[in-house]
């Protein structure tokens, strides 16, 4: 599969990806659970680089969500370290390729370190008219919806809404992706079929796409591959 494989005319503005699979990759090759991590780390960043490359407005990933935290301490500890360094370093890089970075997800109840991490990432690429790249981290799609629900109530409570003024453009300006198209692609690693709560209300007319390989074994030709299946149910729908 190669870009002369697609239709370059017809390209998915928002992909998502659910990067799953880095324990397990790491587990199969005997190796501490931390480097499958690192690992898939490298190949996010190739993706990001290589879907700007193509045309992709918007690049969503699942980073780390809200039932990570009952994971180990140690491998929460070398995530929250890793993501740390990954935006300190990627965003000096980013810079150059004209690349976006946003985080999604509840970023008050990270370490105040990782706050500024993540403050400078975005502070640094904001001007940048590349793709936009969403890290989903400290994520839950259910949390996110309770964020919403909360802040058009605190309108409706002091009166500049009405209840009846509540529309779904309304909920959609108000979720972490407000101002973003709804992704059309969602692509899914390691072989487990289902969200796990990701963007569920963004996602009600993506077209999913669940890969058998863990996220470290992920090549551009992987996402190529996603996208012409895309592109063939959008030509079979008649869109």
């Amino acid at each position: 599969m190669t870009l002369e494989d697609i239709d370059k005319n017809n390209l998915p503005k928002h992909i998502a990806i659910i990067m799953d699979g880095n324990r397990t990759w790491a587990r199969q090759k005997g190796l501490d659970p931390k480097l499958g991590h690192k690992e898939g780390a490298k190949v996010l960043e190739n993706i990001v680089r290589y879907a700007n490359k193509i045309g992709i407005k918007y690049l969503t990933v699942y980073a780390f969500s809200t039932e990570n935290w009952k994971r180990t301490e140690e491998e929460v500890g070398a995530l929250m370290l890793l993501l740390g360094n990954y935006l300190d370093d990627f965003a000096k890089r980013a810079d150059t390729e004209n690349v976006k970075i946003q985080v999604l997800g509840e970023i008050s109840a990270l370490s105040k370190r990782l706050q500024e991490s993540i403050n400078k990432a975005v502070k640094r690429t904001e001007a940048n008219t590349g793709i936009v790249f969403n890290v989903a981290f400290n994520y839950g799609g259910r949390a996110e919806l309770v964020m919403a629900t909360k802040e058009i109530a605190k309108q409706v409570k002091i009166g500049k809404i009405q209840i009846d003024d509540i529309t779904e453009e309304m909920i959609s300006n108000t979720v972490y992706t407000k101002g973003q198209p709804d992704p059309e692609l969602m692509i899914r690693t390691s072989g487990q079929i289902r969200t796990s709560g990701f963007l569920p209300w963004q996602t009600i007319y993506s077209e999913f796409v669940f890969m058998k390989k863990n996220w470290p074994d992920f090549k551009e030709e992987d996402l190529l591959l996603a996208i012409k299946e895309y592109q063939n149910r959008i030509i079979k729908k008649g869109k």
